[in-house]
């Protein structure tokens, strides 16, 4: 199974370059109306080329269209996954932040790596997750402030930790600033 678990990401359709070109299309048309590849160059800090590079193999994947005056559009495909990445990121940046009390920034970072990698019935399951911890002060301060591990008994037997590293679930805060995991 974990072998083809792997084989599954390494074939995911849109890589994480690809889903900012999308989501940048997307935001760009909802603002102004219209797209080109040096207003995607712009909004993403790119040079002209790199972005029509990236852009070249979207339009190959059908994921991205360009007219004949050089305005660029996303068909159904590539805005219904432009939007499911967008979802997925602010799903995943509420998850950390109001959830796990991770700094803004860091939820921002955290949610960027995995935004394009959530699947849509993960993501929909994770947003009731959220909206029940939130909606509820109790599990909300006990997701933050931890709930007592009975996970490991002892290193041996944790499917978590080792004799050589502390058990993750017991680190504090103070633990993991010293000494990331």
């Amino acid at each position: 199974m974990t072998n083809e678990v792997w084989k599954q990401f390494e074939e995911n359709g849109v890589t994480h370059s690809m889903g900012h070109y999308l989501m940048a299309i997307r935001d760009l048309l909802k603002a102004r109306g219209y797209a080109r590849v040096t207003d995607v160059a712009n909004h993403l800090g790119v040079s002209r080329s790199s972005a029509s590079t990236s852009l070249a193999s979207l339009k190959k994947k059908g994921l991205v269209d360009e007219d004949d005056n050089h305005f660029l559009r996303l068909p159904p495909k590539g805005h219904t996954i432009a939007l499911q990445i967008r979802k997925n990121h602010m799903i995943l940046e509420t998850f950390f932040k109001d959830v796990l009390g991770v700094e803004e920034e860091q939820a921002l970072i955290d949610a960027c790596k995995m935004e394009h990698l959530l699947s849509p019935e993960t993501g929909i399951r994770l947003l009731a997750l959220v909206k029940t911890i939130l909606t509820n002060e109790d599990l909300k301060k006990q997701a933050i402030e931890g709930i007592p591990c009975d996970l490991c008994k002892s290193p041996v037997n944790c499917p978590v930790c080792s004799e050589d590293d502390p058990c993750p679930l017991h680190l504090t805060e103070e633990d993991l600033k010293l000494r990331p995991i």
